[in-house]
């Protein structure tokens, strides 16, 4: 994808383009791995939803209140900005709500690579369609090999076992999250190149979106909160995953299209299969290792500035 904004040239620019946009993205996609580990580690009663419902709420709310200019921003935006603030949140609050029911009705693996998988089709295909840029050979590419290798890292159990019946609800539900992921990237992206502070788009975008959620958390009980593990869980999932990841994901979106974000996100479901084979202890089959070298090769080549290969 064409950079949403121009980069000055010389050896600042490179260095802008590889510290300012692709390593705050990776660094928020491993927080994000961290995920799926520390929701096992949940109390045994802890409903899924409510888990991941839980860690949007905490942490949003508390982006909100750190954002330097968040309080300010709705009034200092436009009419169509502010119709896209409204949007982005709405996508935002929406990606636990059709994440975590696709996971209960399809399981981690088919639910993780077909919402993490469809998002960054989802972002070039609006990207494309809203006319902001048009895909181009060297996102295409490293998009097909990342969504090739996160398909066979998280399927590989499933194709090295037997075959399960899909529910076509769950995958349904995956692909909306996947699609809620892409919006609110791009609707980041946009406000951020229209000359938003990243801090104050996301503590809006997320702060709204948890307050959304917090009557689902209400309501699905929070005896687990009140115990040392879910308390800890909680926090994990706002500070870490939320609070930090979106505030370095804000940052790399000033100089990274929301398209190519999306793709580079794809980390996600790497760090998450290292962490449960070295913490967990779980197993992964030859397929998922080569999904897994394969990934990292899509990634790198998308993270690498395109001025490096010129140069």
């Amino acid at each position: 994808m064409a950079p949403a904004r121009p980069a000055a040239a010389g050896p600042q620019a490179s260095r802008t383009g590889l510290l300012g946009g692709p390593v705050p993205i990776l660094i928020a996609a491993v927080l994000w791995g961290t995920t799926g580990t520390a929701g096992s580690l949940a109390p045994a009663g802890a409903p899924a939803a409510a888990i991941g419902c839980a860690g949007l709420a905490l942490g949003g709310i508390l982006l909100f209140l750190t954002s330097r200019g968040a309080r300010s921003l709705p009034a200092a935006c436009t009419r169509p900005e502010q119709r896209l603030l409204v949007l982005g949140a709405l996508a935002v609050a929406g990606y636990p709500v059709t994440f975590y029911p696709a996971v209960a009705r399809t399981g981690v693996a088919v639910a993780t690579v077909v919402a993490l998988g469809s998002a960054p089709v989802f972002a070039g295909l609006l990207s494309w369609i809203t006319g902001r840029a048009r895909p181009a050979a060297r996102w295409t590419g490293a998009t097909a090999a990342a969504v090739l290798g996160c398909t066979l890292l998280v399927l590989g159990p499933e194709l090295t076992g037997h075959a399960t019946p899909m529910d076509m609800t769950g995958i349904v539900l995956a692909a909306c999250a996947g699609l809620s992921y892409a919006v609110y990237s791009l609707i980041g992206g946009k406000l951020i190149t229209c000359g938003h502070s990243s801090d104050a788009v996301m503590g809006v975008m997320f702060g709204a979106a948890g307050l959304l959620v917090l009557p689902l958390v209400l309501s699905a009980g929070t005896q687990w909160l009140a115990t040392t593990r879910g308390a800890a869980v909680a926090l994990h999932l706002a500070l870490f995953t939320v609070y930090l990841a979106y505030r370095l994901f804000g940052h790399g979106l000033r100089h990274t299209p929301a398209s190519v974000a999306t793709t580079l996100t794809l980390a996600e479901p790497a760090v998450a299969a290292v962490l449960a084979v070295t913490v967990l202890g779980e197993r992964l089959p030859a397929a998922s290792w080569c999904g897994l070298a394969v990934l990292a090769l899509g990634l790198a080549f998308l993270a690498v500035p395109a001025g490096t290969e010129r140069r």
